[in-house]
């Protein structure tokens, strides 16, 4: 993985290159962990060799496994990231392109990239604070509990 900072001081830009072989969901993780990320915007472009994309199951509350289990390209991929607790929490979604020009889409759940991942992660000047809500059975950005 390579990075780099860019833009103003006060709402700066990483842009962070991932190799083939990471996973992305644990390499960003790390990442916004390592800067100490508390709020930001998530977008990316690039492929994997597979990937594991969710439908949330809200009478279930849990997210309905979707594998694929072939090189796919990102076609999209946007999402945010909020404290849970003290940690970061990435929270993104992916429409992945299909060899035969299908699609495969939700909640990313793991992602092994191959050849690369191109990720721009804009940093917002406020705190964002994640609460459970056992209600939906999920961690949801929480304005109340949010810092400016």
């Amino acid at each position: 993985m390579q990075w780099k900072k860019v833009g103003p001081a006060d709402a700066p830009a990483y842009v962070v290159v991932l190799d083939a072989g990471d996973e992305a969901i644990a390499t960003l993780s790390d990442f916004a962990r390592r800067e100490g990320l508390s709020a930001a915007q998530v977008t990316a472009i690039g492929a994997f060799e597979s990937a594991t994309v969710g439908w949330y199951d809200r009478r279930r509350q849990q997210y309905r496994r979707i594998a694929v289990d072939e090189q796919c390209e990102v076609l999209s991929l946007a999402g945010d990231l909020a404290l849970g607790g003290d940690e970061p929490q990435l929270h993104v979604h992916a429409v992945l392109g299909l060899a035969d020009g299908s699609t495969r889409g939700g909640h990313l759940l793991d992602g092994r990239v191959w050849p690369t991942l191109e990720v721009i992660i804009r940093e917002s000047p406020a705190e964002l604070r994640k609460t459970y809500r056992p209600e939906v059975g999920l961690a949801l950005i929480d304005l109340a509990a949010s810092g400016s």
